[in-house]
């Protein structure tokens, strides 16, 4: 069940247009979900990829809590999950939520609830923007010894959660909250392993049992997520979460991640892989890379993932050649000459290109493009028109300033 939304590389999200750029159009698919809204912001339904973190401070540090809420937000975080093992932990987080109130920022909390968590969820949804929910630790139950469950001890067991939840689905539905039902992989109940086995399925199962008990409190403000640490399974799980919803007419968005990712560059990378796969083929709806870093380094992961697909512009994309024995100038270093001068303008395409066997065709469609000619000359392009000859290198920045300028695209850094 998708739609398909025109993105275009030119614009800052889904159905901007800017009319007269020549700029290609792009046809992307995406899964169609409901709107959930989440604070002041609203997750699916066609809206943009929402950004999320998570912050590391003790929820009892209410100081250093807000401290670390703003500093995300300030990095462009647009919904931030706050932990709450326990009831004084509960409490203190609608603290930070009135502190941030007072000081004027409104930024969308999301509390995180894990084991034994009717209390602690109920307490927080009467202050939050959202609750998540992990299915697999909510109601611990274990039968003595068991390697199976009859069918009768099966619906014991989800009667007994559908008791524990339904206070807090009445308290996110008198104040028209969202709830995260977020399912990971190494934390799936007893019950769904010895049913489905430690297995995507047994993550899609426990995910419908949870949305099957809201939908019969009629509460249908869900989003959904199916993370875990290796990223092959986190896909399966999704794609075949994305296909039962859809067989079975729910529209719930998909909030993507990869757990416990690592640090560094290869963690990049594996949430990348992970996210990025899912958003190519149209689903997910919010994002959140997990790094075992300063969490204010997840953000920019974000966004270049977004942009990458051409589902976010947050800033310029540089298009530039490998280099090869054709290029007429150290293109690596005119390349860094380029971004200094330029990053700032969000929004546009610029080309740094070697020479012009290739040059022009692989940048055509950039807004703007540095080419390489020969013997100290560079060719300026607005799109796919060369506008300036024969600029000497040493001036080429400085021409393509003044060309960006000469088209009303200039804004000061």
């Amino acid at each position: 069940m998708f739609h398909s939304e025109t993105v275009r590389y030119d614009d800052h999200g889904p159905g901007v247009n800017r009319e007269g750029t020549g700029q290609m159009e792009m046809t992307y698919p995406r899964r169609k979900t409901r709107e959930v809204r989440v604070g002041n912001v609203t997750i699916g339904g066609g809206n943009p990829i929402v950004v999320q973190s998570m912050i590391t401070e003790n929820t009892r540090d209410v100081e250093a809590c807000v401290d670390a809420i703003i500093r995300l937000h300030e990095l462009g975080c647009e919904i931030v999950r706050v932990t709450t093992p326990t009831l004084a932990d509960a409490h203190c987080l609608r603290e930070i939520k009135h502190t941030l109130v007072l000081n004027g920022v409104d930024v969308p909390l999301v509390a995180d609830v894990h084991h034994q968590g009717t209390r602690i969820a109920e307490e927080v949804a009467r202050s939050v923007d959202k609750v998540r929910i992990n299915p697999g630790l909510f109601v611990f139950q274990r039968l003595s010894d068991t390697i199976e469950y009859t069918p009768e001890e099966f619906e014991a067991a989800r009667r007994k959660v559908e008791e524990d939840l339904a206070p807090v689905i009445r308290v996110c539905r008198e104040r028209d909250i969202a709830m995260r039902i977020g399912v990971n992989h190494g934390s799936l109940s007893d019950r769904m392993t010895v049913t489905y086995g430690d297995t995507p399925l047994g993550m899609v199962e426990s995910a419908l049992e949870f949305i099957g008990i809201c939908e019969a409190h009629d509460y249908r403000n869900l989003v959904v997520s199916l993370k875990a640490s290796r990223v092959p399974v986190m896909v399966q799980a999704n794609r075949l979460m994305a296909s039962r919803m859809d067989e079975e007419g729910r529209d719930y968005p998909l909030h993507l991640g990869v757990t416990e990712a690592g640090d560094g560059k290869y963690a990049r990378i594996k949430s990348t892989s992970g996210i990025g796969t899912l958003l190519a083929e149209g689903l997910g709806d919010t994002i959140r890379v997990s790094l075992a870093e300063d969490p204010a380094n997840e953000i920019p992961v974000c966004y270049d993932i977004l942009q990458a697909l051409g589902l976010r512009r947050t800033k310029v994309e540089f298009i530039a050649c490998p280099s090869c024995g054709r290029t007429k100038f150290n293109l690596e270093n005119v390349l860094a000459e380029v971004k200094s001068a330029t990053d700032h303008l969000a929004g546009l395409d610029i080309a740094v290109m070697g020479c012009i066997v290739n040059g022009p065709g692989e940048m055509a469609d950039a807004d703007y493009g540095y080419v390489g000619r020969a013997n100290g000359i560079i060719s300026l392009y607005r799109g796919r028109e060369c506008v300036k000859m024969s600029v000497p290198q040493e001036r080429g920045v400085e021409e393509l300033v003044d060309l960006i300028k000469a088209d009303g695209r200039w804004v000061d850094p």
